[in-house]
């Protein structure tokens, strides 16, 4: 069942040591402009498809949050329908939250990026400005930029001869990249986090180089009039044959950080617990687990490990850990990154092992009880050219799934945005055609389409790219949605990274003035 719980209560929960799953029911444009600090977003629009990912426990205590107007009952009552046993809801929502005398926080993956604010004040992180690297690109040859974001962000926009390595892998490769330890290493992401956190990985791993954070990043880079390269390709360096050296230094910053390496029994006892919720992270690059022999990519489906690359992890840990005060298991293949990214966790305040043996480790682990899948519909398909003659001969309602902004730059004629939480109101007897880019998205709308009654509901198939393949019109309308209607859209400095100086003077000024939002509670979880 659901219940509805108050402010003060669930600020005595977050602070009680036990497990919580608080989750934020909102759509994205909503949570970025004020939440909860420690929530994690699940938008209700993937509210089932994520659920058991975040919170795999079906008896974790759970609080739903929203903006008070309904959307967490409704949550909570598919959770219920799930096998979830103790769901609550926050009695008015995040608002109420803040009439208690608490902080909403602005922006994305905010206790990762607070904690990056931390790091560098308490560490004093070495920092370079990007007028001072331009100068040492055109002085010094022995200057080395990585970057420590993935590679799909590195190919957008990089610094002119940087290359790319995400902050996970820095432990294990960047000897590979920086044999000499008289090079100069410049770390940079696009704002400040990853550049502090991937430094100060270097520093804390013994690293002997000079060694310093770009201060801002690709930002900071644009706003000092520099240019930065689009479109570059870049590669990993290899990874090295011979890894004792980088073992040792893993080894030694865990100690450092108490991190423990669990047995294979202790953590089968973990996973047979229904009590406990544990997540299996594993943070290698995607090819590596793409590569993997088929016996060890069956046993980590049977304990449902998630693939979470550790640059990434540290960085937005809310996208991956659901549950506060849950075990987190980090696993490698190597010995090396789990450790390292399992010492960030630990100081960002998660309960994070390793375990003896890694990956190939688990397969001596019994696995638990796993949540089942969330069923989803089997939708009627249609083809573009049979849905536009259905236009023609019918009265269809068509309701485009897709981003507020995909919507407006182009749709269906005759096609209404829409969103889960806000589907309106549709006569029963409708013949309502979904376009959407996710077929969970579709089916989880067909659901609730089928709960009040309409029976006739298809799918386009390929969405609306296929409708656009076949020649079939397309209308924009610029401004439709109006901003007040677009949940989805996270208008909180947009647009930073495409030129707009004061978006990016905005963001940077934001990230920065974390740290003094943080009361003594919040900023007693961080253990740096």
């Amino acid at each position: 069942m659901e219940d509805v719980i108050s402010a003060r209560t669930l600020r005595n929960w977050l602070y009680d040591g036990e497990e919580l799953a608080l989750l934020d029911v909102r759509e994205a444009g909503q949570i970025i402009l004020g939440h909860i600090l420690f929530s994690v977003p699940l938008p209700f629009s993937r509210f089932e498809a994520e659920l058991q990912r975040l919170a795999p426990n079906l008896m974790v205590r759970m609080v739903l949050c929203d903006d008070g107007d309904g959307v967490a009952q409704r949550a909570a009552g598919r959770a219920v329908a799930m096998g979830y046993s103790q769901v609550f809801c926050l009695a008015g929502g995040v608002s109420a939250w803040a009439e208690a005398g608490h902080t909403l926080y602005q922006g994305v993956n905010v206790p990762s990026k607070a904690f990056g604010e931390l790091v560098e004040y308490i560490a004093e992180t070495p920092r370079v400005d990007a007028a001072r690297v331009a100068e040492m690109k055109e002085r010094s040859p022995d200057l080395l930029i990585v970057d420590g974001r993935p590679l799909e962000e590195f190919s957008k926009m990089s610094i002119p001869g940087a290359s790319c390595c995400p902050n996970g892998e820095l432990a294990v490769r960047i000897f590979a990249l920086a044999p000499d330890p008289h090079t100069t290493i410049v770390v940079n992401c696009a704002g400040r986090t990853r550049s502090i956190i991937g430094a100060q990985t270097l520093i804390d791993i013994g690293v002997p180089n000079p060694i310093y954070a770009l201060e801002n990043g690709t930002q900071g880079w644009v706003l000092a009039g520099l240019d930065l390269d689009r479109g570059c390709v870049g590669e990993l360096p290899e990874m090295p044959s011979g890894l004792e050296r980088q073992r040792a230094k893993a080894s030694a910053l865990a100690v450092r950080h108490d991190v423990r390496i669990v047995a294979a029994e202790t953590l089968g006892d973990w996973l047979g617990d229904d009590t406990r919720t544990v997540f299996l992270l594993d943070v290698r690059t995607e090819d590596e687990r793409l590569a993997d022999p088929a016996d060890r990519k069956a046993t980590m489906r049977a304990h449902g490990v998630v693939h979470a690359p550790g640059g990434q992890l540290v960085q937005a840990t809310d996208q991956w850990i659901g549950v506060r005060h849950a075990q987190v298991v980090v696993l490698d293949t190597e010995d090396v990154r789990a450790p390292v990214v399992a010492s960030w966790l630990r100081r960002l305040g998660h309960n994070a092992v390793t375990v003896a043996g890694g990956l190939d480790g688990l397969q001596h682990v019994v696995a638990g009880p796993r949540p089942n899948e969330v069923e989803l519909p089997d939708l009627a398909r249609i083809a573009p050219d049979a849905l536009a003659a259905r236009i023609r001969e019918q009265d269809l309602v068509l309701l485009d799934l897709r981003g507020s902004s995909a919507y407006s730059a182009g749709h269906i004629p005759g096609a209404a945005w829409s969103i889960r939480p806000r589907l309106g109101s549709i006569a029963p007897s409708s013949t309502v055609a979904l376009i959407a880019d996710e077929e969970t998205v579709a089916g989880l709308v067909a659901n609730d389409l089928t709960k009040i009654g309409i029976k006739k509901i298809v799918l386009l198939v390929g969405g609306m790219k296929a409708w656009q393949d076949a020649g079939l019109p397309v209308e924009q309308t610029p401004g439709t949605p109006p901003d007040a209607e677009r949940i989805d859209f996270q208008s909180f400095t947009h647009g930073r990274h495409d030129g707009n100086v004061e978006a990016s003077l905005q963001y940077l000024a934001w990230e920065v003035a974390l740290v003094d939002q943080l009361d003594p509670q919040e900023r007693a979880v961080f253990r740096i």
